[in-house]
């Protein structure tokens, strides 16, 4: 039967290739190598862990199912999965059209394809359709890419709509999944032919291990995306493997508390004088918060606030207590950052202002604290 995500999630030990023979609740850490090709009969056999490992090959199998793909990588980073898209679907001379605000990990490496391997990147609002039809008809674009929402600028992306687009153009497209998560949007349903995420986030949920997966649509595309993470040594050690499955289980309950208490802090910063502007999907004033809302179960507890100015946003994140000035996301800790000077310092000036980010846009990670101290610790910080 078709088990609700959640349900997968709570066992993890069913989705491993072979029975544990004491019936674990948690599949073994096959913390290994190599293996030995003569003590190996059946179907699977393992040879080295770059290769396959069984710890890696239940966590790949469990992404599967609940992004309703036809196989997956783990690898090693969230950004080794987006390395690893890119080699898998690009090559000399490619063309790539990519959402204007992306992840800046993203950004730094599609500057590395374009120096070394002369792939041209055509940068797009993907709220306008026209803009990018008319890219994909004058090129020939190999591969789409976005983030939805997308980091920092939390516009929500119309992912059925982009996936026709791409396919009527005979384009790849692919979804960085990273921030809303299969627990809350499932890409490969909404016709992408990738879904990759950051499991070092939300997923892991406990900020203790970096890792990522990349799930295929078809087996033919799962394949190859095999094939060169096998080739490049792109792929997760079983010891972060097992400490993703120890944060999974709660996933659901984790994204629902992220969400709760971010739109509670968004609504007390959007009273404030000293801030201009709030962007979070979940607010009314978002300009796709219908559409975030029909596409997404839950949304993400990310937002961003904008300041009066550079200095007041800085005095704010001297001046926490419990706020930490750190990058990444969905941790049990609360975390701010402005952008332009940690996760986009790749980005120029006129590339921020591109994508709606100013030099005084905060933004904030809700963690899992109490929401009343998070409160009075951002009153305490800006007297």
């Amino acid at each position: 039967m078709k088990k609700h995500v959640e349900t997968s999630l709570s066992h993890i030990a069913k989705f491993a290739p072979f029975a544990e023979q004491a019936g674990a609740s948690h599949f073994p850490i096959y913390n290994t190598g190599t293996f030995d090709l003569k003590k190996q009969d059946g179907d699977k056999i393992y040879d080295y862990t770059r290769s396959d490992n069984p710890t890696r090959e239940m966590l790949e199998n469990l992404f599967t199912e609940v992004e309703s793909g036809a196989g997956c990588v783990c690898t090693h980073t969230g950004i080794a999965s987006v390395a690893l898209l890119f080699e898998t679907t690009l090559k000399a001379n490619s063309h790539i059209l990519v959402e204007a605000d992306c992840y800046g990990g993203t950004f730094r490496l599609l500057k590395v394809f374009k120096e070394k391997y002369n792939v041209t990147v055509h940068f797009a609002n993907f709220l306008e359709f026209d803009t990018m039809e008319e890219i994909l008809k004058n090129n020939p674009i190999d591969l789409v890419l976005c983030e939805s929402p997308t980091n920092p600028g939390l516009k929500i992306i119309d992912l059925k709509k982009v996936a026709n687009l791409a396919h009527n153009y005979n384009a790849l497209f692919a979804v960085d999944n990273s921030l809303a998560t299969f627990i809350s949007q499932r890409p490969i349903e909404l016709g992408a032919d990738f879904s990759l995420f950051s499991t070092t986030k939300y997923i892991s949920g406990h900020g203790a291990v970096v890792a990522g997966a990349i799930v295929a649509a078809t087996k033919e595309l799962s394949d190859e995306v095999h094939y060169y993470a096998n080739a490049g040594g792109r792929s997760q050690n079983p010891m972060d493997v097992y400490l993703i499955t120890l944060g999974i289980p709660t996933l659901k309950v984790r994204m629902k508390e992220h969400e709760k208490n971010s739109i509670i802090i968004a609504k007390f910063l959007e009273e404030q004088e000293y801030i201009t502007k709030v962007t979070h999907p979940a607010l009314e004033s978002h300009p796709q918060h219908k559409l975030a809302k029909e596409q997404m179960d839950y949304i993400p507890g990310l937002f961003c606030a904008d300041f009066t100015s550079l200095e007041l946003a800085e005095k704010f994140i001297e001046n926490t207590k419990i706020y930490g000035e750190k990058c990444s996301f969905g941790s049990p800790d609360s975390r701010v950052e402005i952008p332009a000077k940690i996760s986009h310092a790749s980005f120029s000036k006129e590339e921020l202002e591109a994508i709606g980010i100013a030099e005084g846009t905060v933004r904030f990670s809700i963690g899992l604290e109490n929401v009343e101290d998070l409160i009075e610790d951002i009153k305490q910080a800006v007297k």
